[in-house]
């Protein structure tokens, strides 16, 4: 093994938390409600449908963040604004807080300092905007750790596009056979990677697996 590649939302980066953090902050604030497990989850349905509309080529990235909004605001009784400004404005106030939100998980720079210690040249492969996805792993202190961020926007394509990781691979200067690619979407980052010709683990946080057990296990 040469190198790792990880993927980057609920894998080093806690996006489920830091929007959950987020919303209990934002939904009283906008319409008087208070967060609940089922607001949370139907809040997670309507951003996987938008982003992966954004995936898809058949939204904006500003585009499926309004569209988040137009599923959602009716599901709290909020009217949902006339406007593609209006819409913003609304959103940015989740954004702000949200931002003000990202953390990495407790395990996540143990399992990049181990893969540097082991020699390993470090990826981040992520179906997320180039921008953002940078400025989270700086906000939670993990950047200096990596070698390489490729993300969807910048490669052109996106998990589980075999492309996608052999690019990434390229871009790490190692062939796929000689890279392990770690995830939480056993879709996105097992089988496709696998499919592409890396080795891949599936990082189960719900069965209790961590992201150094993993790492200490290659």
């Amino acid at each position: 093994m040469k190198a790792v590649i990880f993927d980057l939302d609920n894998t080093l980066f806690d996006h489920s938390a830091s929007v959950t953090t987020a919303l209990r902050a934002w939904l009283p604030a906008l319409a008087g409600v208070e967060l609940t497990d089922d607001l949370l989850a139907k809040w997670f349905v309507v951003e996987e449908r938008n982003f992966n509309g954004w995936l898809e080529g058949r939204l904006t990235h500003q585009g499926q963040r309004r569209g988040r909004l137009r599923d959602f605001l009716p599901l709290i009784g909020q009217p949902v604004p006339a406007t593609d400004d209006e819409l913003d404005a609304v959103f940015a106030g989740f954004l702000t807080l949200y931002e003000q939100s990202w953390q990495a998980f407790p395990d996540a720079r143990r399992a990049l300092e181990v893969a540097k210690s082991n020699g390993w040249r470090i990826g981040v492969l992520t179906n997320g905007a180039t921008t953002q996805q940078n400025a989270k792993l700086a906000a939670i202190g993990l950047a200096d750790q990596v070698d390489v961020v490729a993300t969807s926007d910048g490669l052109g394509c996106s998990k589980p596009a075999p492309a996608a990781y052999r690019l990434t691979c390229e871009a790490l200067g190692v062939d796929p056979a000689e890279t392990l690619m770690i995830g939480d979407n056993l879709e996105l980052d097992v089988l496709g990677a696998r499919a592409a010709g890396l080795s891949a683990e599936h990082l189960d946080r719900p069965a209790g697996i961590t992201l150094d057990q993993l790492i200490q296990t290659v």
